[in-house]
C-alpha cells in the first residue's frame, strides 16, 4: 500500500523532482515522476499492535521492555553510566565526580528500603529455585505476584524469605498445574519440608486460592521420561489411567503414585522389563505404595496375572 506523502527532505537523484511517495508495505520511498527507488529496507517504527479505540490505544502504549514481577525492579531500573554520555563520548573529570555522587546516592536510596531489600533477596531466591526445576517463565511471573501479595499483607514478617518463596512458587505450579511436587520444590529449597508446607497452607488461605486437584496424567509422561520408558508403554498407561479415572478409582489418592502404579502394570502388559525400584527411584515414591496402587487396579479393573506373570485384560 502506497502512500502519496511527499518526503521534502529527498531529492530524486536522477531528475530533481522533490515529489517522493512513501511505499509502507515495501519499505521503500519512489520518485513518483521518474520511478527511481530513492531509498530502500527502511524501518517500521510503528507499534507492531492494533488498537481500535482510544481507551485501547492508552492501555497498549508503551516503551521498552515489558514489565517482569521476577524482577525486583520489575525490570524499571535507571542506570547512571559513570563514563559516557547518552552519545558515547567520555565524560569530563568534573562530570566523572558528579554522575559517580549522583549514582552512590541512587543505590543508597533504593537500600534504604525494607521491602526493595526484601524483593531484592526473595527474587534472587525465585530465580535460583526456578532454573534449578525448570520452571516455565510464565509459572515464575505468578509465584513472583503471589510473593508480592504476601509482602504487601505483611505474611513474611517474622518467617523465612526462602519458605515463602518456595511455597509462592510450588502454589503457582499447582494452580497451572505445572507437574513439580512438594518434595521436588523442598528439595531444591534450603527450609524443611515443614516450613515450606506451613507457609504454603498459609499463603493459600490468606489468599484465599482454590486449588485444582492434581491429574496423574499430568505425570506420567514425566515418570516415563526419568525411568527411560517408551512412548508406545506411555501410551497405554494412559489408556489404562483414563478408565481408572472413568469409574472414580483414583479419587482420594494420591496422583504421583497412580501414575507410578499404572506405568508399571503397561509395562508388564507390553513385556518390558521394568522394575518397581526403577519406576520408584523415577517418581520418588516407594515400591511399597506402587504395590498396593498395583493391586487396587487389577482388582477393580478386572486386571489378572497369567504364570508367565504377564499381565492380561480380561
Amino acid at each position: 500500500m502506497q502512500h502519496s506523502i511527499h518526503i521534502q527532505r529527498f531529492l530524486c537523484p536522477q531528475c530533481g523532482s522533490l515529489e517522493l511517495v512513501r511505499d509502507e508495505e515495501m519499505g521503500e520511498i519512489v520518485c513518483s515522476k521518474c520511478g527511481l527507488v530513492v531509498l530502500e529496507d527502511m524501518l517500521n517504527r510503528s507499534p507492531e499492535w492494533r488498537a481500535f479505540t482510544v481507551e485501547e490505544e492508552r492501555s497498549k502504549r508503551r516503551a521498552g521492555a515489558p514489565i517482569r514481577y521476577s524482577h525486583f525492579d520489575k525490570g524499571l531500573s535507571t542506570v547512571i553510566r559513570v563514563d559516557k554520555d547518552a552519545f558515547g563520548r567520555p565524560l569530563s573529570s568534573k562530570a566523572k565526580r558528579q554522575m559517580w555522587r549522583l549514582r552512590r546516592w541512587q543505590i543508597r536510596s533504593r537500600i534504604r528500603s525494607s521491602d526493595y531489600r526484601n524483593l531484592m533477596r526473595a527474587m534472587n531466591e525465585l530465580q535460583r529455585l526456578s532454573e534449578k526445576l525448570h520452571i516455565p517463565s510464565s509459572v515464575q511471573e505468578m509465584a513472583a505476584v503471589l510473593y508480592r501479595k504476601a509482602l504487601s499483607l505483611d505474611l513474611i514478617r517474622g518467617r523465612s524469605i526462602a519458605a515463602i518463596v518456595a511455597a509462592a512458587l510450588y502454589a503457582a505450579c499447582r494452580f497451572t498445574k505445572t507437574p513439580k511436587t512438594l518434595k521436588e520444590v523442598v528439595e531444591a529449597s534450603l527450609r524443611d519440608r515443614d516450613e515450606v508446607a506451613g507457609a504454603y497452607r498459609l499463603l493459600i488461605r490468606t489468599l484465599q486460592m482454590k486449588m485444582p486437584i492434581h491429574d496423574p496424567l499430568d505425570y506420567v509422561s514425566k515418570i516415563a521420561y526419568e525411568a527411560g520408558i517408551s512412548g508406545e508403554v506411555q501410551g497405554l498407561a494412559v489408556k489404562i489411567l483414563r478408565e481408572a479415572k472413568r469409574k472414580r478409582i483414583t479419587m482420594g489418592k494420591d496422583p504421583m503414585g497412580v501414575a507410578s502404579a499404572v506405568l508399571y502394570i503397561a509395562c508388564q502388559l507390553m513385556g518390558k522389563n521394568v522394575t518397581q525400584k526403577e519406576i520408584a527411584d523415577a517418581s520418588g515414591v516407594t515400591e511399597v505404595t506402587i504395590r498396593n496402587r498395583k493391586k487396587e487396579l487389577m482388582k477393580k479393573l478386572n486386571l489378572i496375572s497369567d504364570s508367565r506373570s504377564e499381565l492380561e485384560v480380561v
